[in-house]
């Protein structure tokens, strides 16, 4: 990809992150969950009844984040038919953006499950627009009702902080510690939201939390 004169990545990433392809990929999510559930009530098959379909979790990153808004409970004023997928139970939305359009407040009503936010105080995606950059990815938080939610801010954290994507020669190295960071809350939050763990639940709004952040960082939870 960093053979490419960034123009042309930079138009791809545009025309990929489309509303069609936007639902194409909230429809994919729902398929995804038909076809899991199928196979688990197969006896034929090798995950018969392997699964815990009680207990699904939804994750993605950019235009991943979106998706997972969009199937756990935020309303796409751009589409006219629900998005909501009630098979998921708690989302891990990373570098999560207010929508393009309406009020955040608004399209954030419903979410009644848990919701873990991952950004950085650099987090801008290469893709300009509404919400893709450092203040749209902060104002999510303050926009949520209600609810279980917490946020993790990495300090100087930038977009590419929840990849393991090679860099280009112009982006700023990772920190080394904020993978573990990501895990080690990520990991609670699964096993506190899915698994109702209480000393998971105990340790992401206590000093467990705390006490893997690095010095800038910042931690919620409402």
């Amino acid at each position: 990809i960093f053979d490419v004169p960034p123009s042309q990545v930079l138009a791809a990433f545009t025309a990929a992150a489309s509303l069609d392809n936007s639902i194409a990929r909230i429809e994919d999510v729902s398929a995804v969950l038909d076809q899991l559930e199928s196979w688990n009530a197969d006896p034929q098959h090798g995950l018969y009844q392997t699964l815990d379909l009680g207990a699904v979790g939804m994750s993605g990153h950019s235009f991943g984040a979106v998706t997972t808004q969009a199937v756990s409970g935020q309303t796409l004023f751009t589409t006219a038919s629900a998005t909501r997928d009630a098979r998921i139970m708690a989302a891990r939305p990373l570098s999560p953006s207010v929508p393009s359009l309406g009020s955040a407040e608004l399209a954030f009503a419903s979410v009644d499950i848990p919701w873990l936010l991952m950004t950085g105080s650099n987090d801008n995606a290469p893709v300009e627009g509404v919400g893709s950059d450092v203040a749209g990815r902060l104002a999510v938080y303050p926009a949520l009702p209600e609810g279980e939610f917490y946020e993790l801010v990495l300090f100087e954290g930038e977009h590419h902080a929840f990849t393991d994507r090679e860099l280009g020669a112009t982006q700023k190295a990772r920190n080394p510690a904020h993978h573990g960071i990501i895990q080690a809350l990520s990991t609670a939050f699964w096993d506190a939201t899915l698994r109702g763990d209480l000393s998971a639940a105990r340790w992401l709004r206590g000093e467990g939390a705390l006490s893997v952040l690095e010095p800038g960082d910042s931690w919620q939870f409402r």
